[in-house]
């Protein structure tokens, strides 16, 4: 797939991390077969990994990918952390910020001593890699706020482009420019369908995506957005029509769009790519 990707000419590859394939480690092994494009997580849940941890990882990748990693990151949410993992999901602002607070120095290649609440290291890392571009997955004012202040910008999911325009775009670029940073990125990702039959692709969606609909976190985006759940969010059309939805998402502030693909046949998967390709 990332080989298709590169040959395609986009500018990256990204992947999530979930319950499936480690995402570095994948990544790591992707970027010695795709020697050029970007490579991305998105994301990687900060709660089980410590950030020293993370930071060696991130960097051991970044070595091997010739400093073309993008790393995201993000909480999760209170029912995995909890519910699965076992892990208090108190205050996740305080311990985003705290885990900041060790992953970015590490990733520059800094010598750190920290005591927080939750999270603490001194220590380096000793990796000799490129620094790694941090994206935070920042809907929330608070975490919108950390994420221009010390990080590289932020990643979004199931947060339309009204929402964007309104409220994530503007709050993360005051928050960088307050702290005298360069302007964020705001990475955009939205599922994305080509099709003639597009009452079908979303009714497809809100099924594929429904559980999105339920986490407190997107739901305050869908909410934000007046939209009832992910199928309304979705770009879905015809050529002109996910085009002008694409459009209306870099109007918004968007810096990057992560086209999440599906489609309801082999017709539709390949318009849909076929579209995104025009569009580069």
């Amino acid at each position: 797939m990332a080989k298709q990707v590169e040959a395609e000419r986009f500018a990256g590859f990204y992947i999530p991390q979930i319950f499936g394939l480690d995402a570095l480690t994948t990544l790591a092994v992707v970027g010695r077969a795709v020697p050029r494009i970007e490579l991305g997580t998105a994301v990687i849940p900060t709660y089980p990994r410590h950030p020293m941890m993370l930071a060696a990882q991130a960097l051991t990748t970044q070595q091997a990918v010739d400093g073309r990693l993008v790393l995201g990151i993000g909480l999760s949410h209170q029912i995995v952390i909890e519910a699965m993992f076992g892990m208090s999901y108190e205050k996740p602002a305080r311990h985003m910020r705290e885990y900041l607070a060790i992953l970015m120095p590490l990733l520059r290649g800094e010598s750190i001593g920290v005591t927080g609440e939750t999270l603490s290291f001194n220590g380096s890392v000793t990796i000799q890699a490129a620094p790694v571009p941090v994206l935070v997955a920042a809907l929330g004012s608070r975490m919108l706020e950390l994420a221009g202040r010390v990080a590289d910008g932020t990643v979004t999911w199931m947060t339309g482009p009204a929402t964007v325009e309104s409220h994530i775009a503007p709050s993360i670029t005051k928050a960088a420019a307050d702290a005298g940073r360069p302007a964020p990125r705001v990475a955009v990702g939205l599922p994305v369908c080509v099709t003639d039959d597009a009452d079908s692709a979303r009714q497809f969606a809100a099924k594929t995506w429904e559980s999105y609909g339920f986490l407190p976190s997107y739901r305050a985006m869908l909410d934000r957005e007046g939209a009832a759940g992910p199928a309304d969010v979705a770009i879905v059309g015809d050529e002109a029509d996910v085009t002008a939805g694409i459009q209306r998402v870099a109007d918004a502030g968007a810096t990057d769009f992560a086209a999440a693909e599906f489609g309801l046949s082999a017709d539709d998967r390949a318009r849909t790519r076929a579209l995104l390709r025009s569009l580069l």
